[in-house]
C-alpha cells in the first residue's frame, strides 16, 4: 500500500514535468516564429522601397548634387554648354560679345600707325532698296600689320580736284578708335541719294576713297568700281558714316 502511493506520486510528478517542458518548448517556438516573421516583414518593406529611392536619384548622381554629366544643355556656374561645346551666358560670354574682333584699348590704339591706301582694300555693295539710296563700304586691312583706321572715308564722286566734299554724320562716330589687325575689316554706311525721281543725280562708274592720318588726309587714294550700270549720286544730299567694326542699328542709319 505504501509502495503504490509512492509510485502514484512519482507518476504525477513525471506528468507535470513533461507538461512544463512542452509549454516551454511551445513558448520558445512562438518567439522564434515571431522573430522570423518580423525579420521577413522588414526585408519585404526594404525591398519595396528600393525602386522608389532609385528613381529619385539618377544613376551616377548622388542625392543633393548638381554637377553636370557633359550632356547637351548642361549648366554649371552660370554658363550653359551646348552639345557643340559652345558656351553662352555667364560673365565670359558677355565680355566677348561686348568687345568686337580686332578691338584694342585706347592706350594701345594711340601707338598704332594709321592705315593708308597702301594698307587697305575697299569694296562696296548697294543696299537692298530700289532706287538705291545707300551703299556700304568695306575696308579690309591687307598690309600684314596692324593699323588704325581714323575718322571716316574721304569720298570723291568724280574728279578729286573738283568733287564736292561728303560730310560725315556725327552720331555714327564710334566711342573708341578702330584698330584693324591684318585681314580684318571695318565698315561705313554712305547715303548717295534720296531716291527722288527729280534729283540732280550723276551716274559714276567709280569713285575715290581716301583715309586720314589723325585729322589730316593721307596722300593717295583707292579707286572703287561701281556696279554694272554705274551708281546714281546726288552730291547735294550725300553723306557718310564713320568707320566702325560693324554697322549698328540707329547710329548708322541716316
Amino acid at each position: 500500500m505504501r509502495t503504490h502511493r509512492r509510485n502514484s506520486k512519482n507518476t504525477v510528478l513525471a506528468v507535470a514535468a513533461v507538461a512544463a517542458l512542452s509549454l516551454g518548448l511551445t513558448a520558445c517556438g512562438g518567439t522564434d516564429d515571431k522573430g522570423r516573421d518580423e525579420g521577413a516583414a522588414a526585408v519585404s518593406s526594404s525591398s519595396a522601397s528600393a525602386p522608389a529611392d532609385a528613381a529619385a536619384a539618377p544613376a551616377g548622381q548622388a542625392s543633393g548634387t548638381t554637377g553636370t554629366t557633359g550632356t547637351a544643355g548642361a549648366t554649371t556656374a552660370g554658363t550653359t554648354t551646348t552639345s557643340g561645346g559652345a558656351v553662352t551666358g555667364g560673365k565670359g560670354a558677355a565680355q566677348a560679345a561686348a568687345k568686337p574682333a580686332g578691338a584694342t584699348s585706347g592706350k594701345t590704339a594711340g601707338k598704332t600707325p594709321s592705315c593708308t591706301f597702301k594698307d587697305m582694300k575697299v569694296t562696296m555693295r548697294k543696299a537692298d532698296e530700289v532706287p538705291t539710296e545707300h551703299i556700304e563700304l568695306t575696308a579690309t586691312n591687307t598690309s600684314g600689320r596692324t593699323c588704325r583706321l581714323d575718322g571716316y572715308p574721304l569720298l570723291a564722286f568724280g574728279q578729286i580736284q573738283t568733287a564736292k566734299d561728303i560730310p560725315p554724320v556725327a552720331k555714327s562716330k564710334p566711342g573708341a578708335p578702330v584698330v584693324l589687325q591684318s585681314g580684318t575689316a571695318a565698315y561705313a554706311n554712305v547715303r548717295v541719294a534720296n531716291g527722288g525721281a527729280h534729283e540732280d543725280n550723276k551716274v559714276v562708274t567709280s569713285f575715290s576713297v581716301n583715309f586720314f592720318t589723325g585729322s589730316e588726309p593721307t596722300e593717295g587714294s583707292i579707286d572703287v568700281k561701281a556696279p554694272a550700270g554705274g551708281l546714281a549720286v546726288d552730291e547735294a544730299v550725300a553723306k557718310t558714316g564713320y568707320w566702325t567694326y560693324e554697322l549698328r542699328n540707329g547710329a548708322d542709319e541716316f
